[in-house]
């Protein structure tokens, strides 16, 4: 394990597996990279690019890097900008949120791949927020990203360019709608009133709010972490009829909060016991340190800012170019039977499998996962993407 600029800070409370190591890398794109690897001790082998979401880090992918280093491949895994040790982004509030739009996190992708000396990667692989940027990754450069795995947050294509016509309907990108703003009015009306999370999360208090929670950062995320899980029982998704407000309501307070409060009030009334904490195994409280302990260092609003782009009425009009586009290489879909993510953009499941991918190859429903399915069963996970390599070779 190769450590540098302080990372031991974070990885000494859970030492990275054996075959793994930890460096730096510059993108090119005005990031210095810190990146989690493996399978790197042999040249010539093909690229696996993981990316991770909210709030996570390279981190969160470190039980399926072993596997897939052992299926043949050179794994990397990036904290992507606003996280962890990558540095170079602007963290403040009125600070440059352009930065965070999808096509430069793509950028950000691209110019890593770049900067390891590879012309093509086998596949690029999304988790949660980190799903989007996969996909379009593989939808505007598909060249470079031979193969695109999607967990937990379906791709429904670009968004449409504004053509009216009788059989027009609306529309959802692959995170929200931005064309659907006015849905904070009727979340708001509703009783008791409600807001859906990705608005807070674009709130000035936001950052705060979590990062300085009275039940502290470890507590918080340990919350975040169970609530969103398969360990939280009554996490038993369906899917939604429509981006309507009471549709939305249907989905657990960590979704569609409830108005007066914070996320980090939120997932405080569904903290776990300690009894469930003990019994936690694919998050142990060593490993949540390694969490707990970068968001303490950095806080969120470098994660924060991506949904304060995605959340502008505006972000749409860059992406719209590629209206009418779809993924035209190898893609499939994993998720937890128990996670909410592949239904809280109604509709969007159902487009991924119809016309955001012409080369679509299955969704895949791992049981005993929620939204964190990557670590809660990586083995199954390790399995999936390993096989759907083999497939798209």
């Amino acid at each position: 394990m190769t450590l540098g600029r302080g990372t031991a800070f974070a990885y000494e409370m859970a030492p990275l597996a054996p075959g793994l190591r930890s460096r730096f890398v510059d993108n090119g794109n005005g990031l210095s990279m810190h990146v989690l690897e493996a399978g790197f001790e042999a040249p010539h082998r093909p690229c696996v690019l993981l990316l991770h979401g909210f709030p996570e880090l390279a981190y969160s992918w470190r039980k399926i890097m072993p596997a897939l280093a052992s299926a043949g491949f050179h794994v990397i895994a990036p904290d992507q900008r606003g996280y962890g040790r990558t540095t170079g982004w602007d963290g403040n509030y009125d600070g440059d949120v352009g930065s965070f739009r999808l096509l430069n996190l793509a950028r950000d992708a691209l110019g890593l791949v770049s900067a390891l000396g590879y012309r093509s990667v086998a596949s690029v692989v999304g988790h949660d927020y980190g799903s989007p940027v996969a996909a379009w990754c593989a939808l505007v450069r598909p060249d470079v990203f031979r193969s695109v795995v999607l967990l937990s947050a379906p791709f429904s294509g670009p968004p449409s360019l504004a053509v009216k016509t009788t059989n027009t309907s609306p529309q959802h990108d692959e995170i929200a709608s931005p064309t659907a703003a006015s849905i904070q009015a009727s979340l708001a009306a509703l009783h008791p009133p409600r807001m859906h999370y990705q608005w807070f999360y674009s709130t000035r208090t936001a950052d705060s709010n979590m990062r300085n929670c009275p039940q502290g950062i470890h507590a918080f995320l340990r919350a975040y972490y169970h609530y969103k899980s398969a360990d939280w029982k009554q996490n038993k998704p369906f899917p939604l009829t429509s981006w309507g407000a009471e549709e939305l309501a249907k989905m657990p307070k960590y979704y569609i909060m409830d108005l007066d409060k914070g996320m980090a009030e939120t997932v405080a009334a569904e903290a776990p016991t300690d009894a469930e904490i003990a019994a936690c195994a694919w998050l142990p409280e060593n490993e949540l340190r390694v969490y707990s302990a970068e968001f303490a260092r950095t806080g969120f609003q470098g994660g924060l800012q991506w949904y304060r782009h995605i959340t502008d009425p505006g972000s749409s009009a860059e992406l719209q170019l590629f209206s009418g586009r779809a993924i035209d290489v190898p893609a499939s879909f994993i998720a937890g039977k128990s996670d909410w993510g592949a239904h809280q953009s109604p509709g969007a499941l159902d487009a991924m499998m119809s016309k955001a991918c012409t080369q679509f190859g299955g969704v895949y429903l791992v049981d005993d996962a929620g939204h964190w399915v990557q670590q809660e069963q990586p083995e199954a996970v390790s399995t999936l993407i390993a096989q759907f390599l083999l497939r798209a070779e």
